[in-house]
C-alpha cells in the first residue's frame, strides 16, 4: 500500500490531501481549520487532520508531495535576474519564498516530534502540480491540459498534453507576464483589495459593457501562437515581484498596478464606494479581455491534439463565467474543471503526479467533492444532548427534531419538512457527510432557498450573506432537468458537478427562477445526481414534485467567514444568524 501526502505551503490557501493507492482519500484547506480565510502559511492541521481521518501517523507515509520546486525554470529565474536586474526587493523576497518551501521537511519534523519521518520528498513544479490536478481525476485517458494562474515557480501559463500516466508540458509563460496579475490588478483598481476578490469582477461584469476594451488591449498584448504579453508599465510586481504577505494567515498584495494605470483609466475607485456606471463597464471590459487571451491560448494548441477534450487548472480556472464559453469558442466539446483549480488544489496535484510516475495506473475519475472528514452519528447524537448544547438552543427559542421520533419516523418525513419550508421562503443550512473539497459549498456545508422568490437574494443578504448586492447566488438542479432550464452547447456539458461553469438560462424560465439568474439571464449551476449527492438530490426532487422546479438556491454555509467546518460552527452561524432551520445529518434546529 503506497500512502502519499500533497501538500500546498507558505501560498494562499494552503491545503493537504492523502492519496492511498491512486485513490483520494481526504483533501482539505486549511482555512476551514484554521478558521482564516485563504490561510497562506504551513497547512499543520489540515495535514493531522487527513492523517487522524485514516488513522495514521506521520510514519505511514511513504511519500510526501510539495506543489513547488526550487529547481523549476531555473534558466529563466537566472536569465531574468542577469538581464533585467530586478529591484533588491523583488530578489529578497523570492529568497524568502524558496527557504521557506525548502524548510517543509523540517517542519514536518517539528510538527510530529515523537514520530520516525520514512517518507521521500518529492517538490513538484508548480503548474505541472496543477495539470495533475485536472487530468489524473478527469474521465479522460488522453487531453489537452491547461494551467493559468498569477505565478508559481516563475511560470503564469502551461499548457501540454495528458496522455494515460504521463504529462508533456508544451508550452510555458514565464515572469513577468500573467493572466492572473493582470485580473488581480485590475480587480485591486476597481475597489475591491482582499485576496480572492477576483469573482467580484465576474458578478459586477454582466452589469456592464465593454467600454474600455481598446484599453485592455493596450495592457494585454495576445499573439497568433497563443502567447500573451503584460505592458509592464502598468503594473508593478517587476520592481517588487508579486508577494504574499499575511498578518495571521491571511494573504496580503500590495497594489499590483501602477501609476499608468490611473493614467489611463481614471481614479481608482477606493473600497466600499458607490459603483458608477464606469466601473460596471471597466469591470465587463477586464472579463472580456481575460477571455479573448484565455481562448487565445486554448485555441492556439489545438495543432497538439486531434482529441476534443481540454482540462482546466490553475487559479484562473475558477472564472466560471469563461468556463462556459469554451465549447462554443474553441474546438474542444468536453472540459473538465476540477472541484479545486486554484492552489489548494496543487497538494492533490503534487500527490497524483508522484503516484502515477511510481505506479503508472491510472487513479478513479472524482466524481464528488466531498472529500473532507465526516462526523459520526453517535458524535452528533451526543453533541446535541450535551448541556452547553442544550443551553444554547433554549437561549434563541429553538427546538430540535431527531430523525425517528414521532414527527420525523424517515427521512422522507424530513425531506417533506424542509422542502415545505423551502417553498414558504424559509432559509435552510443544510450539513451533511464529508465537507466539500475547494472553494465552492455542494450541498454538504450549503445554505439553501427558493429561487422562485424575487427578494431571496436580499433575504440571505439582510439574514446571513451580508456581501454586495450584485453578486449572483448559484442553481443547485437536477442533472436530468439541465437541458429543460439551460442553452448549453455540448452533451458533456450536462454535466457540472462542481458549479465552474455558467451557462445562459432560457428566456422563458428566467421569470420563474428569479433568485438564482443573474442580470444577463445566466447562471453558475451544479448538476446533482442521486448517485453523486444522495439526500441532497432528494431534497431538490421533493421541491421539485412540490413546486414543478427542479432546481434550489445553494450558497456556502458561511458569514463572511471560511465555510463552516465542524457543527458547532455551523450551529454557531444559525444562532448569529437569522436563520430559519438548521439541518444537521439527523437532527433539525428551527425557532419557534
Amino acid at each position: 500500500m503506497t500512502k502519499i501526502l500533497g501538500i500546498n505551503a507558505y501560498h494562499a490557501d494552503a491545503s493537504a490531501s492523502l492519496v492511498i493507492d491512486g485513490k483520494v482519500v481526504v483533501a482539505i484547506e486549511e482555512e476551514r481549520l484554521c478558521r482564516i480565510k485563504h490561510w497562506a502559511g504551513f497547512p499543520k492541521l489540515a495535514i493531522k487532520t487527513c492523517l487522524e481521518s485514516q488513522n495514521l501517523t506521520i510514519s505511514d507515509i511513504d511519500h510526501i508531495a510539495i506543489n513547488s520546486s526550487p529547481k523549476a525554470n531555473l534558466f529563466k529565474k537566472y536569465q531574468y535576474t542577469i538581464l533585467k536586474r530586478p529591484d533588491i526587493n523583488f530578489i529578497l523576497e523570492k529568497l524568502e519564498k524558496k527557504l521557506q518551501r525548502m524548510n517543509i521537511q523540517e517542519e514536518i519534523v517539528q510538527l510530529f516530534p515523537k514520530n520516525t519521518i520514512k517518507a521521500k520528498f518529492h517538490f513538484i513544479n508548480h503548474h505541472l502540480a496543477h495539470l495533475a490536478s485536472a487530468f489524473y481525476v478527469s474521465p479522460f485517458n488522453s487531453a489537452t491540459v491547461v494551467s493559468v494562474d498569477g505565478f508559481g515557480d516563475f511560470s503564469s501559463t502551461a499548457i501540454g498534453y495528458g496522455n494515460s500516466h504521463k504529462i508533456k508540458i508544451k508550452k510555458q509563460v514565464f515572469f513577468p507576464h500573467s493572466l492572473g496579475i493582470f485580473y488581480t490588478a485590475l480587480t485591486q483598481y476597481l475597489g475591491f483589495p482582499k485576496y480572492g476578490d477576483e469573482y467580484k469582477i465576474m458578478g459586477l461584469a454582466p452589469y456592464g459593457k465593454p467600454k474600455y476594451i481598446d484599453e485592455m488591449r493596450e495592457i494585454v498584448k495576445i499573439y497568433k501562437d497563443g502567447s500573451f504579453k503584460l505592458n509592464l508599465k502598468y503594473f508593478t510586481h517587476t520592481s517588487s515581484g508579486a508577494p504574499h504577505k499575511w498578518d495571521g494567515g491571511e494573504p496580503l498584495i500590495k497594489d499590483l498596478f501602477s501609476n499608468k494605470i490611473i493614467e489611463l483609466l481614471g481614479p481608482q475607485r477606493t473600497k466600499n464606494t458607490t459603483l458608477l456606471n464606469k466601473h460596471k463597464d471597466l469591470a465587463n471590459s477586464i472579463q472580456a479581455m481575460y477571455e479573448e487571451a484565455f481562448f487565445n491560448i486554448i485555441n492556439s494548441f489545438a495543432p497538439y491534439d486531434s482529441s476534443d477534450n481540454l482540462c482546466i487548472a490553475g487559479g484562473c480556472g475558477a472564472n466560471s463565467v469563461a468556463n462556459g464559453k469554451i465549447t462554443s469558442r474553441t474546438k474542444f466539446n468536453k472540459v473538465y474543471i476540477h472541484p479545486a483549480p486554484g492552489d489548494a488544489g496543487g497538494a492533490l496535484g503534487a500527490a497524483l503526479e508522484v503516484w502515477h510516475k511510481l505506479e503508472k495506473v491510472r487513479c478513479v475519475p472524482m466524481r464528488t467533492a466531498y472529500l473532507g472528514p465526516k462526523n459520526s452519528i453517535d458524535f452528533i447524537n451526543n453533541f446535541f444532548k450535551e448541556d452547553e448544547t442544550l443551553k444554547l438552543l433554549s437561549e434563541s427559542n429553538s427546538k430540535i427534531l431527531k430523525l425517528g421520533d414521532s414527527i420525523l419516523s424517515n427521512e422522507n418525513k424530513l425531506l417533506d419538512l424542509i422542502a415545505e419550508a423551502l417553498s414558504e421562503g424559509k432559509v435552510i443550512g443544510w450539513f451533511e457527510g464529508e465537507m466539500e473539497w475547494g472553494p465552492r459549498a455542494l450541498g454538504h456545508r450549503s445554505i439553501l432557498g427558493d429561487p422562485r422568490k424575487a427578494n431571496m437574494k436580499d433575504i440571505l443578504n439582510l439574514k446571513i450573506k451580508r456581501r454586495e448586492s450584485f453578486r449572483p447566488f448559484a442553481p443547485a438542479i437536477l442533472k436530468e432537468k439541465v437541458s429543460d432550464w439551460f442553452n448549453i452547447n455540448s452533451e458533456y456539458d450536462l454535466d457540472v458537478p462542481f458549479m465552474m461553469k455558467v451557462y445562459p438560462i432560457y428566456p422563458e424560465k428566467r421569470e420563474l427562477i428569479p433568485a438564482v439568474c443573474h442580470i444577463d439571464g445566466s447562471g453558475r449551476l451544479q448538476t446533482v445526481t442521486d448517485k453523486d449527492n444522495g439526500r441532497f438530490y432528494r431534497l431538490i426532487k421533493k421541491f421539485y414534485k412540490k413546486t414543478g422546479i427542479p432546481i434550489l438556491l445553494n450558497t456556502s454555509f458561511n458569514e463572511n467567514e471560511p465555510i463552516v467546518f465542524s457543527i458547532k460552527e455551523a450551529l454557531d452561524c444559525y444562532l448569529r444568524t437569522k436563520m430559519d432551520y438548521l439541518v444537521i445529518e439527523n437532527h433539525i434546529i428551527f425557532r419557534v
